[in-house]
């Protein structure tokens, strides 16, 4: 099986791709081929064929979360491709994803006082550009996941309903969701990772780590009993202090997690300590491809 990043913030030595600021994985095997995240653009296409995927292929579609940079990409999608690959959605990801994002008043003031925040003026909207009725109109068949746990092919798993273990994995509370005429943070109960089993133990596939890395992790291994062997994706460690990435850093080497692959939302403060922090890790840019 082999996992390419078809985009993601960050670009290499192939210059006949492009990186945006979104997410975007390809997972290939001789059975099957996964498609997770799709970018905010059509972006993603235009490097699977300059990396000679053939996205005709795609049996499945799974979107990590209802944000633009994650999930925009599937309208381009519908207006390359006739196929309609099975969609895999969180069960929250409709009603959870009136997502915004507050960006004017000052980040200190918001994470002192959450609830300072009322004003539609105050919000840029971020999440994605489809809602359910453009699904059906496109013949998408969806299947909402439900359960912690749900094996979609031999070997390859959905996770979702993740615990709150680590505290100072606080959630961010200038992202909101429109609740009615209010604004209520959001928890992400809509994030969904991939595990994929190896002969070294379970590889996770993350989207962009929201309700916090480590929560994923913790919860993953829980629920599927299983050693988790690597992470590659969104961290979201962008946003963190310093002391939160040092203590992400000491509980990452309490787990013993051979392989790291930071992408998108991990910060380059985050990336640089990991770096030199972490003996395997690696920033999984666009074009980068691990077999597992």
């Amino acid at each position: 099986m082999k996992i390419i990043t078809l985009i993601e913030n960050s670009l290499r030595d192939n210059k006949n791709l492009i990186c945006e600021h979104g997410l975007s994985f390809f997972i290939q095997s001789s059975k099957f081929n996964i498609l997770f995240d799709t970018g905010q653009s059509e972006n993603f296409i235009k490097n699977a064929k300059n990396l000679g995927i053939d996205l005709n292929k795609t049996n499945y579609i799974v979107i990590s979360h209802a944000h633009y940079d994650h999930g925009n990409g599937l309208k381009s999608f519908v207006e390359n491709f006739t196929i309609r690959p099975k969609l895999l959605l969180s069960q929250y990801f409709f009603s959870n994803g009136k997502k915004y994002y507050h960006a004017k008043k000052n980040n200190s003031e918001i994470f002192k006082n959450p609830q300072s925040i009322k004003d539609m003026e105050d919000f840029s909207y971020i999440g994605v550009n489809f809602d359910e009725k453009f699904l059906e109109q496109n013949s998408f068949k969806v299947d909402y996941i439900t359960l912690d746990q749900t094996e979609i092919v031999e070997g390859v798993y959905i996770f979702t309903n993740f615990k709150l273990y680590y505290d100072f994995e606080k959630l961010n509370p200038s992202m909101k969701i429109k609740a009615g005429e209010s604004f209520e943070i959001d928890t992400f109960k809509d994030e969904i990772s991939i595990g994929i089993d190896t002969p070294k133990g379970l590889l996770i596939i993350l989207g962009c780590s929201h309700p916090g890395v480590l929560n994923i992790i913790k919860s993953i291994e829980i629920k599927s009993g299983k050693n988790v062997f690597g992470v590659i994706g969104g961290t979201h460690l962008m946003e963190a202090s310093m002391d939160r990435i040092k203590k992400t850093i000491v509980e990452l080497k309490k787990m013993d997690i051979k392989i790291i692959g930071a992408s998108h939302c991990t910060g380059h403060i985050a990336t640089s300590q990991l770096k030199i922090s972490c003996e395997k890790f690696f920033v999984n840019s666009t074009g980068s491809s691990i077999v597992c």
